[in-house]
């Protein structure tokens, strides 16, 4: 198992490609943030304090939540790569076990998962103070970065069960691209969940990276957000937190922290079984 996580790890670093395209939706948010999202979100909140601070928070934390779905997904092509190219029946025809072929595949996209997101922190702490924000401070990194364990480990199990079901290149090429670009709307990042219809609200909190991305929010704005407290109603507050995803609400019930932890800890559970289920299935 360890040999064959090695193995895909030293192949995805290697190909450059791989790295760029897990890392395409990132790419994308910063872009569309610094050239259009920005400016036009900061002159929304221009009477509260720091509002840059503030947003640049809420940004870099939605996309640290996706890189944790995009990078297991380009670290899971290996997968696919090895099914097409018919490596996968040498592995077959060695003495290594099938339960270990495939755990050294589940390894190495939560290592690479978790690798390329704490990159993904480092570059958006570097960000929000050159932006006049502040640093986290040591025990809320220590959150966030048990923040990205989990999140990494619940959608690598989304993506292992949709890979389970290809076989190929293209197709799975063409998953990745809808799915990259799809992260940005259904964790609320190019448009604030708080703005679109009720219908599509519902699918972004049944979703569970959504909640991994509250989670993101939640620490990593708390600085931010009690600037905001300090300076305006709490009512004002609670507003802000819905209509920009830090909190979701079925009803009249908040969702706490540890039912979006719940959610992402069963999401790994389910979707990890079904994933085997599925490929032993196909084994026979």
């Amino acid at each position: 198992m360890i040999t064959i996580a090695k193995r895909n790890i030293k192949l995805f670093f290697r190909d450059k490609t791989s790295v760029f395209f897990s890392l395409l939706a990132v790419f994308i948010i910063i872009g569309l943030y610094v050239l259009f999202l920005g400016d036009v979100m900061n002159q929304g909140l221009s009477e509260i304090p720091n509002p840059a601070f503030l947003i640049n928070s809420w940004v870099m934390s939605g996309m640290i939540a996706v890189t944790s779905i995009t990078t297991t997904m380009g670290a899971f092509g290996i997968m696919i790569e090895d099914r097409e190219d018919k490596i996968m029946k040498d592995f077959y025809t060695s003495p290594i076990k099938r339960s270990s072929l495939t755990a050294g595949y589940i390894v190495s996209s939560f290592v690479i998962g978790v690798i390329m997101t704490l990159v993904t922190l480092v570059l958006s702490e570097i960000y929000i103070v050159s932006k006049g924000g502040e640093l986290l401070e040591l025990a809320a990194f220590a959150k966030v970065f048990g923040l990205i364990l989990l999140s990494v480990l619940s959608n690598s199990a989304l993506i292992f069960f949709m890979v389970s079901f290809f076989k190929g290149r293209n197709a799975f090429a063409t998953a990745s691209t809808v799915i990259g670009t799809l992260m940005g709307f259904l964790m609320g990042i190019y448009i604030p969940i708080g703005q679109l219809p009720e219908s599509v609200q519902t699918v972004i909190k049944v979703f569970p990276p959504s909640h991994a991305a509250s989670l993101m929010r939640r620490v990593m704005m708390e600085v931010p957000l009690g600037d905001l407290s300090s300076a305006m109603p709490q009512q004002y507050v609670d507003q802000f937190n819905l209509i920009f995803g830090v909190t979701f609400k079925f009803g009249d019930q908040i969702v706490t922290i540890g039912q979006s932890m719940l959610i992402l800890a069963v999401t790994a559970v389910v979707f990890y079984g079904l994933s085997l289920i599925n490929l032993s299935r196909k084994a026979r």
